[in-house]
């Protein structure tokens, strides 16, 4: 039985924003908060989060403050709410004197329905005042996972934000995130004091989303390969972990025909804020970024996510590739993975500053990963059980789509430890092959490692094939770079048990993947909907292109291409017919109801 409080929500919903209906447990959070109730809301990028605080908002009397880390993603929010008609703003450094005053003014005389803050202004002294002063409806606290030390995304200022339980206890409060593992999950309610919360868990799976994880060879001819086999012309965001990395790629995709910019905070100011714009405003533009870029970031059509670089974590890992495709439609999530990606992360924490608490934490997260990419089964079997969730192959990975072999590799395995050990536990993977292959290099005859008895014995695998049983022991725990010795492999203790022929080694035998890959998308997020016009899409972009560049927001803020594709199926030719498209609240159709049908048909 829906009571008032749900049947005015749902009422908003449609209204305001243009949605038939709720989505998994959004009814529940919303009808909980507006209620007054706390809540932690662990939800999917694009599984409609921000809903399950906006609602309450506008249920709610007074102002909603919504605690947000990066200034691009409170822009491009409020921008959208405004467009729906709802009273929102922010405060960020971006505003000067004046504006700041004129949002202070709007919120102690409750002229706003939602207003964005970041962490750091909302902690100043005179912003606690300003909330002591004014009817607050409820706090929103997005990114929630920030709070975790351990996690991918510390932010040291969340960690304060118990403050707002203390001086303000009978105000409801809800956290948000889309990555968090059951650890981080009890971390987040201890530190922000939510132990009477309710605690909604929505599945982690994000079916329209095909994990691929291809063997590094020449990782710039396969992401560029990539692209243009399945993402010509489309959104697309490539990660790299360095900033000298990121502006070469970038440079080098450009010469290739490709609209790519770099991203990454070595950059002016002026130049990150044009690429982020363009990346925003303009469609098929490829962003190459460090993790710096991306978390506030709306943008609904990237169609693809592309690591040339290993993650620290599953956490980072999901959340990167998270940002491909929110609105539902189908999105690949692509990564070049190698042994030099291995040494590097070991490397980095190994080198870090933390303590060994600290480090055996990393290594722990890292191991997980390497998990994932060496996994011969479903990968999003892998990736949702991380986050304690059981679920069945999905038929919509690399691993799913085209089988990975598996070899007994115990007899390769003791080759390569016993060429480590033998060769002094002092030289990297180049080395060690060449000693197998029974190479004479100038090197290799200059450490007389030409004269030892595993010189030559590896004539049977090929260099790559050797590549990859290396790193898949380094992955497995049988070896380990030591980074003093510029990543030169050493022997671990599990390694004794694989040279004396009392453990069976089983590895993947990593496959060139040719050509296209399989189009069949296993589960996605779109449904069975009508195949809209090529013809009238277009228009439709175009048109919309238009109004964003007059009030320069983003294109995707004045409607998602999902709206625009059922608007160009249905070719509606009343208001009425408009109205009942999803993404068409009563505000937007009072703005271009009539826009779009001339365009349609005038």
């Amino acid at each position: 039985m829906i009571v008032e409080g749900d049947s005015r929500a749902l009422h908003l919903l449609r209204t305001v924003f243009g949605h038939p209906a709720f989505r998994g447990a959004q009814q529940e959070i919303v009808t909980h908060v507006a209620g007054g109730g706390d809540a932690l809301v662990l939800m999917p990028t694009g599984g409609g989060k921000s809903l399950c605080y906006q609602l309450p908002a506008l249920l709610r009397a007074g102002t909603a403050l919504v605690v947000s880390p990066l200034i691009a993603l409170m822009q491009d929010q409020v921008a959208a709410l405004k467009q729906l008609g709802v009273r929102a703003a922010f405060l960020n450094s971006t505003l000067d004197g004046q504006a700041v005053n004129a949002v202070e003014r709007g919120l102690r005389d409750g002229a706003l329905d939602l207003l964005y803050v970041a962490p750091e202004r909302l902690m100043m002294p005179r912003m606690l005042e300003l909330l002591a002063e004014s009817r607050i409806a409820l706090f929103a606290i997005d990114e929630a996972h920030c709070v975790s030390q351990w996690g991918h995304d510390f932010r040291p200022e969340y960690l304060q934000l118990s403050v707002l339980h203390e001086r303000f206890p009978d105000i409801p409060r809800i956290a948000l995130t889309a990555t968090a593992d059951p650890q981080t999950r009890d971390e987040i309610i201890t530190r922000l004091a939510l132990d009477k919360a309710r605690v909604f868990v929505s599945s982690f799976d994000r079916p329209n989303i095909r994990y691929t994880i291809v063997d590094k060879q020449d990782a710039r001819a396969q992401l560029l390969r990539f692209i243009r086999d399945e993402h010509d012309g489309d959104a697309g965001i490539v990660y790299c972990l360095s900033r000298k990395k990121v502006d070469e790629t970038a440079a080098w995709l450009a010469t290739q025909g490709v609209r790519a910019l770099p991203y990454h905070a070595g950059m002016d100011a002026a130049a990150r804020t044009e690429h982020q714009a363009r990346f925003q405003q303009d469609d098929g533009v490829v962003v190459v970024a460090t993790i710096a870029f991306g978390m506030g970031i709306d943008k609904p059509d990237v169609r693809f996510v592309a690591h040339l670089d290993l993650p620290k974590s599953i956490e980072g890992y999901y959340q990167e590739t998270g940002r491909a495709g929110r609105d539902g439609a189908p999105a690949d999530a692509w990564m070049a993975y190698g042994l030099g990606d291995l040494v590097q992360q070991r490397r980095m924490i190994d080198m870090s500053e933390g303590g060994e608490t600290f480090k055996r934490v990393l290594l722990t997260k890292l191991d997980a990963l390497l998990g994932l990419c060496e996994s011969a089964g479903c990968r999003r079997v892998r990736l949702l059980d991380y986050f304690g969730e059981t679920s069945t192959p999905c038929g919509n990975c690399d691993n799913c789509l085209e089988p990975p072999q598996t070899w007994d590799a115990t007899g390769a395995a003791r080759k390569a430890l016993s060429c480590i050990y033998r060769t002094g536990q002092r030289f990297g993977a180049v080395h060690l092959i060449d000693v197998l292959h029974g190479r004479a290099t100038a090197r290799v005859t200059q450490w007389n490692h030409d004269k030892l008895n595993v010189f030559g014995i590896g004539a049977d695998l090929d260099e790559p094939a050797w590549r990859n049983v290396i790193r898949q022991l380094v992955a497995l725990g049988y070896a380990r770079p030591d980074h003093e010795a510029y990543g030169a492999l050493q022997l671990t203790d599990a390694s004794r048990a694989v040279l004396k022929g009392d453990v069976t080694v089983e590895m993947r035998r990593v496959m060139t993947r040719k050509g296209k890959a399989a189009k069949p998308r296993g589960r996605t997020g779109s449904g069975n909907v009508a195949q809209p016009s090529a013809g009238l899409l277009d228009k439709l972009k175009a048109w919309r292109y238009t109004q964003a560049q007059a009030q320069s927001v983003p294109a995707f803020v004045i409607f998602h291409d999902s709206t625009l594709a059922g608007i160009a199926a249905a070719n509606p030719k009343t208001l009425d017919e408009l109205s009942g498209i999803s993404g068409i609240g009563a505000k937007k159709l009072e703005r271009y109801g009539t826009a779009i049908l001339e365009l349609l048909h005038g």
